[in-house]
């Protein structure tokens, strides 16, 4: 039995951008119960030249956005990177979730061999779906949910590999 591109991104983005939002709600109870400023875990960075905290979950749910969109030969929304508390980063998290729910298996599968074209700047790269997919989106994907979890546990967030993997 294959598995498709559907399959491989946008329920696996759901599901960890859902287990995130778990996480940054542990964090902020977590704030008020040690009455600690939550500005400080939402700015904190594991060393000086890694972004903070916010940073992380906002490239988290950009990388499942843009690579949803672009997969299926959309346009993704662009959303700006203000957000300073844990409800704003909840909310950004959500509107990721809602934009990629929209996306149908059809507008996805079959892009394996699609080209995918990013423009940054003056630099443009080309990938095939599945390379881009698979080498790009979900190692970036999974990096910044990963160090997002990191720098809250190194902080005394009472997470463990549970709240990562959620309970599905």
């Amino acid at each position: 039995m294959s598995i498709s591109m559907y399959q491989i991104s946008v329920p696996i983005f759901t599901r960890m951008l859902t287990n995130l939002i778990a996480i940054l709600e542990k964090a902020a109870v977590h704030c008020e119960e040690k009455k600690i400023d939550a500005a400080v875990l939402v700015n904190y960075r594991l060393y000086p030249d890694m972004f903070a905290f916010a940073r992380q979950v906002q490239i988290a749910a950009d990388a499942a956005k843009n690579g949803t969109a672009y997969l299926a030969g959309a346009e993704p929304p662009k959303f700006d990177n203000t957000e300073q508390t844990f409800a704003e980063l909840i909310e950004r998290i959500r509107k990721t979730i809602e934009f990629i729910s929209a996306f149908k298996p059809e507008q996805i599968d079959g892009s394996e061999d699609r080209d995918v074209v990013i423009s940054r700047g003056e630099t443009t790269v080309t990938y095939k779906g599945q390379a881009y997919l698979l080498n790009r989106v979900l190692p970036n994907f999974f990096f910044h949910i990963t160090t997002a979890y990191d720098i809250l546990r190194h902080n005394g967030v009472p997470l463990g590999k549970k709240d990562y993997l959620g309970n599905h």
